[in-house]
């Protein structure tokens, strides 16, 4: 296992003597022997630990339960990662190595000291954010996920663990007909769905039952997660609900180069995930892998039901639930989604290629992003797309890639149509609609990147769409906003509103935006509760 770790001074500083005080304002001092476990992997909202002498090991558990030392920590150092900041399961275990005293944090002790202390919140969310990538890379108590390569479920559940950022390792083999994944020892999970697999794992929120939020933001893309980092920043109690990962359609993304303030780029992933730690710091909640089953727009408060039959409720919805690119229009389609035919380019899927030749479809910026990727280790990238030209559509530094790479053939005024193959797909036809001509390769990857469908199916007439679904948005008598639907106290931001911009940076602008609207509303409806009742 790779031990290097990235700035070790940063990943495990020491705290000045200064700063340790600070620490112990917020916190208790306590005593405690050598060998004491503090926090054991799997153990939800786990306290904050500042060692003043002593020290913290801490261990990693493989898949039969097995100790491993991974860190010590030592004076002045303190324990935790990102899941620190949320409900979620512990990925390690922690034990004093010998007679320890030690400062200890609640979760609601440490949030105060966060947002109290710049200074020391900076070490510890810089720390934090760098101690949980050196986890995915050196897969520490990684998961293993066991199945054959080519079967849809397997990806989907590889797809799921990579985009939500869980340590594991993949064992390909034909025992099994359906993929399988091994937690512990004890612990066979067949097949899971998501859901299912983001409870063993501990990797959503549970969201307070009772409770009733200020704010509940639907979908966790862009405009989902700047709404959920301002509201929760200004105050407001919010809860986010996604289906599958942080990041959306974004959250595929290899590489986005034209987000501003990132001159060298950013993968989507990565850029969801300091957003997602953002919101969770001021204390947003992400309940990760359930779908709202129906809005019930009529109640007061607003209620949301899950999938899995719980009520959330809210005083304000901010919905965000993005896109989803179209299908092809071709025979066998379906028989080959996640058996050859892909809606991402990340990391996995450039892995799942090899040295193979691929084909991209679609002439946007995502779909210009993924070949450039995918060239960079397929043996050729084809792209198809209806137009006569990229420029319309895709930003220019994306063209000219694409234009001066030998990897990358561009077919204008192409379509898909032919699909071959057993299981899996073997074979990718295309017809050039101006001259009729006809190809087919040997391709068994084809990445589908076009269009887009807004995800409002959950929204069952609640507010007004357009005619393509998407959620119309305008100013009107109670709200002046230009985020506001049909129904007050609910919004609409990002790719899922009519006649947005569909642009990352557009998304996270209208995302934190909205809030300002969301304050005025619930100030309004705080005024009229206190207004005395006419008898």
């Amino acid at each position: 296992m790779n031990r290097e770790l990235r700035r070790p001074e940063a990943t495990y500083p020491t705290l000045t003597e200064t700063q340790v005080q600070t620490v112990r304002r917020y916190g208790k001092v306590e005593k405690v022997k050598a060998g004491t476990t503090l926090f054991e992997r799997g153990q939800r909202s786990v306290d904050f630990f500042l060692v003043l002498q002593g020290g913290i090991e801490i261990f990693e558990s493989d898949c039969e339960d097995n100790l491993r030392p991974f860190h010590t920590h030592g004076s002045g150092q303190f324990t935790g990662e990102v899941g620190t900041l949320t409900d979620h399961s512990v990925w390690v275990t922690g034990r004093t190595s010998e007679d320890t005293e030690l400062v200890r944090l609640t979760r609601a002790e440490f949030r105060k000291m966060l947002g109290e202390q710049p200074e020391i919140s900076e070490i510890v969310m810089r720390a934090f954010i760098l101690r949980r990538v050196n986890i995915i890379e050196n897969k520490v108590s990684a998961v293993y996920v066991m199945g054959p390569s080519q079967a849809g479920d397997t990806l989907r559940i590889l797809q799921f663990l990579t985009r939500n950022a869980f340590p594991h390792d993949f064992i390909e083999g034909d025992s099994y007909d359906h993929p399988v994944v091994l937690l512990s020892r004890d612990n066979l999970l067949h097949n899971p769905s998501n859901a299912g697999l983001a409870d063993a794992l501990g990797l959503t929120d549970p969201a307070e039952e009772g409770k009733c939020y200020d704010v509940i933001v639907v979908g966790a893309g862009p405009a989902g997660l700047a709404a959920a980092v301002y509201s929760a920043s200004e105050g407001l109690s919010t809860v986010v609900v996604e289906s599958t990962a942080p990041g959306g359609q974004a959250g595929t993304s290899s590489k986005i180069e034209n987000y501003l303030g990132f001159p060298t780029g950013i993968s989507g992933q990565a850029l969801a995930g300091r957003a997602q730690v953002q919101a969770q710091k001021f204390g947003a909640r992400m309940v990760v892998s359930r779908t709202v089953d129906k809005f019930l727009c009529d109640e007061s408060p607003y209620q949301l039901r899950m999938d899995d039959g719980q009520i959330l409720e809210a005083r304000t919805v901010v919905i965000a639930t993005g896109a989803r690119y179209r299908k092809l229009s071709c025979p066998c389609f379906a028989k080959f989604e996640g058996q050859g035919i892909y809606y991402a380019a990340t990391a996995l899927e450039k892995q799942l290629c090899g040295s193979e030749e691929v084909v991209v479809v679609g002439g946007g910026n995502s779909a210009g992003q993924a070949a450039v990727f995918l060239s960079q280790s397929c043996a050729h990238v084809h792209i198809l797309v209806r137009g006569p030209e990229l420029a319309a559509t895709m930003s220019d530094y994306l063209v000219q890639r694409i234009m001066n790479s030998p990897q990358i053939t561009l077919h204008t005024r192409s379509e898909i149509t032919g699909l071959e193959g057993d299981t899996h797909l073997e074979q990718v036809s295309w017809t050039n609609r101006e001259t009729g001509q006809e190809e087919t390769h040997d391709i068994r990857r084809l990445f589908v990147m076009i269009g887009a469908e807004p995800n409002t199916d959950w929204l069952q007439g609640c507010v007004d769409l357009d005619s393509h679904g998407f959620v119309r948005c305008m100013p009107h008598e109670h709200c002046d906003s230009p985020y506001c639907t049909s129904k007050p106290g609910v919004y609409a931001v990002g790719d899922v509103r009519s006649g947005s911009v569909k642009r990352v940076a557009a998304g996270v602008g209208e995302g934190s935006v909205v809030v300002h609207a969301i304050h005025q509303f619930l100030a309004h409806q705080d005024e009229r509760a206190r207004e005395p009742v006419a008898h």
